[in-house]
């Protein structure tokens, strides 16, 4: 074997031998990154259940069971309504883009009608 076809094999093998501790590095740099800058879909999905969270835990209780389910509910369904468009905005299996859909829509209608009992009951909605 010529020394040059020597250095070449030699290089080669090397470079073979390294590429799956670069592969390992990179993942980590990968798993790295994403625990610290965290994916739009992520950061958007917190939002929503930390604005939701917010709201509920300022809902100011009347001791009226009634009263106090739908001001907890209100902003628990409006919760569940932003993670659902979330999940629209960037998900992609259609089953679940289905049950995201159908939480805005069922959700939405359920916020109305617990709106229409606020106002009907002389109750100021919260959200």
């Amino acid at each position: 074997m010529r020394m040059v076809d020597q250095l070449q094999a030699v290089v080669l093998i090397a470079a073979l031998m390294a590429t799956p501790a670069f592969a390992q590095q990179a993942t980590r740099a990968r798993a790295k990154t994403a625990m610290i800058m965290p994916a739009a879909a992520d950061k958007a999905m917190m939002v929503g259940m930390n604005r939701m969270h917010d709201d509920m835990a300022n809902v100011r209780l009347t001791g009226d069971a009634d009263k106090d389910f739908v001001a907890m509910m209100l902003p628990h369904h409006l919760g569940a309504i932003d993670m659902a468009k979330v999940e629209l905005q960037y998900g992609k299996d259609p089953e679940i883009r289905r049950l995201a859909q159908s939480v805005i829509d069922s959700q939405g209608k359920e916020r109305e009608a617990m709106l229409a009992w606020q106002a009907r009951h002389h109750v100021s909605p919260a959200r």
